[in-house]
């Protein structure tokens, strides 16, 4: 008898980690958190003092992937997998979070203009105790912005939502002059990393 397909839950509302998983043929299923807050009192996203940006998404994806956990329990589901994901975008030890207005994400953009920036995304896979992490890191680099530009930009309703306010995968592929890593990991989801850690599983 064959052994049955691996599939996972994935702990994340975003639509562009469910597209990417489903680029590699990973089988899932959405384990999402309750809407009381914004993704439970359990998972705090705030930036500790001092925290650096790499130490930041990997306490944030194993918290997510702890707490995901505690809900397969708790609901009685199912025990598969669980894979949660944090991506953070960065200027120098500043992490450039999403943008909670129309006026912060025209703010980010004007730092992001013209500059090289790091993109960080990490992922967890969690089983009972046993817990995999990795971290992908990427440069990108803006071109220069005008403020028109950067208006129109903000005006489409793209940058909400979405950490650094900007969309690779969306209209402002337009600005990225250069992009030194992985594509899918500046979407949310590095592809390679996330492979590996599955077929640890």
């Amino acid at each position: 008898m064959s052994a049955s397909p691996f599939k996972l839950y994935l702990a994340s509302r975003s639509p562009r980690r469910r597209d990417l998983l489903k680029q590699i043929g990973v089988a899932f299923e959405l384990l999402l958190f309750r809407e009381s807050g914004e993704r439970g009192a359990d998972v705090n996203e705030s930036v500790r003092p001092g925290e650096a940006p790499d130490e930041y998404v990997r306490r944030i994806s194993r918290q997510k992937a702890a707490s995901a956990w505690i809900r397969v329990e708790q609901r009685r589901l199912r025990r598969m997998s669980v894979l949660a994901a944090d991506t953070a975008v960065c200027l120098g030890s500043e992490i450039l979070g999403k943008p909670e207005s129309t006026a912060q994400a025209a703010r980010l953009l004007t730092k992001l203009s013209g500059c090289e920036h790091r993109v960080l995304s990490a992922v967890a896979v969690q089983f009972e105790e046993h817990v995999e992490l990795a971290v992908s890191e990427s440069f990108v680099t803006f071109r220069e912005l005008s403020p028109q530009e950067i208006a129109r930009y903000v005006e489409s309703g793209e940058p909400m939502d979405k950490a650094g306010a900007y969309a690779i995968q969306g209209r402002a592929a337009a600005f990225i002059k250069e992009l030194r890593g992985s594509y899918s990991g500046v979407m949310g989801l590095p592809l390679y990393e996330t492979s590996q850690l599955i077929a640890r599983f």
